[in-house]
C-alpha cells in the first residue's frame, strides 16, 4: 500500500508481524511505555477489551497480533488523534478494533455496565496544571489528566468490567500509590505489578494488572530495564512476553 505522506507525518516500522505507523509530529507520539503495556497484556480468547485513550491506536494495533482479543472499543478523546488511529487500523488491515471520538466518561453510550473482560490504558499521568509552556495542547491533553482524572480513569474501568475483569495500567511511578489507593478504591485489587528503570538507575514507570473483585494479594516483579546507559531504547524488549 503506497502512502502519500502529509507534512508531518512520518511512517514507523514497529518491527512487529510486518506492522506500520503512521505518526504525526504536531500530535502526541507513542513511547516506550506502549510497548511495554502491549508486552504485559493479558488477553483470553474471544474476550472483549476497551483501550481508554487510544492516541493514535499503537497499542489496541498491538494487541491484536499480541493476544487473542476478540475485540477492542477504543475511547480517544482527540478527534485528529482518533482519525489518525483510524488511518492506521485501515494500513495494517485491522478489523476488530473500533475507535469512538468521545470521552471515557460517556461510555455507557456505547457499552453496558460489567459487560467488558479486559480494561487497558497508558493515560495521562501529569498532574493538571504542570504543561510546560511550549506544550501545543494535542500534547497537553495526552500528557496532563485535565480530562481524564485517576479518580475517573479507575472507576470508569471497574463499572464497565465484568467480576473478575482485568485492567491493565501504565503510570508515573512517582504517582503509585495514587493509583493504588484509586484501584481498591474503586474494587480493583492489585495483582501483579513492577516498576521500570530508565538505565541510569532512575525508576520510571509503574506497571500494574488489577482484578474487579479480586482477594488482596500482589505479585511484585523485579524491575524491568527499558534502556541502556546511553538512553537508546533496548530493542530486545519489543517482542518479549512480560505475562509471567
Amino acid at each position: 500500500m503506497k502512502l502519500n505522506l502529509k507534512n508531518n507525518q512520518r511512517l514507523d516500522d514497529l518491527q512487529f508481524h510486518g506492522l506500520k505507523l503512521l505518526q504525526d509530529t504536531t500530535l502526541y507520539s507513542f513511547t516506550s511505555d506502549a510497548v511495554v503495556l502491549a508486552n504485559f497484556l493479558r488477553i483470553k480468547k474471544n474476550e472483549m477489551a476497551v483501550e481508554i485513550g487510544a492516541g493514535n491506536g499503537v497499542i489496541s494495533i498491538l494487541a491484536t497480533h499480541k493476544t487473542n482479543v476478540k475485540k477492542i472499543v477504543a475511547f480517544e478523546l482527540q478527534e485528529k488523534l482518533c482519525k489518525l488511529a483510524q488511518e492506521n487500523l485501515k494500513l495494517n488491515n485491522i478489523e476488530n478494533v473500533q475507535i469512538i471520538n468521545d470521552k471515557v466518561q460517556n461510555f455507557s453510550k456505547y457499552l453496558s455496565k460489567g459487560s467488558v473482560d479486559v480494561v487497558f490504558s497508558n493515560p495521562p499521568y501529569k498532574k493538571d496544571g504542570s504543561a510546560i509552556l511550549n506544550e501545543n495542547e494535542s500534547k497537553t491533553i495526552a500528557r496532563h489528566e485535565k480530562y481524564l482524572p485517576l479518580k475517573d480513569l479507575c472507576r470508569c474501568a471497574s463499572e464497565m468490567l465484568k467480576f473478575g475483569g482485568r485492567a491493565f495500567f501504565v503510570y508515573d511511578a512517582d504517582r503509585s500509590c495514587e493509583m493504588i489507593y484509586e484501584l481498591k478504591r474503586c474494587g480493583l485489587e492489585p495483582k501483579k505489578m513492577f516498576f521500570t528503570e530508565n538505565g541510569k538507575g532512575k525508576v520510571v514507570l509503574f506497571v500494574v494488572e488489577a482484578v474487579k473483585g479480586g482477594k488482596p494479594s500482589v505479585k511484585v516483579f523485579p524491575n524491568l530495564v527499558t534502556n541502556d546507559k546511553e538512553g537508546d531504547y533496548i530493542e530486545a524488549i519489543k517482542n518479549m512476553s512480560l505475562n509471567q
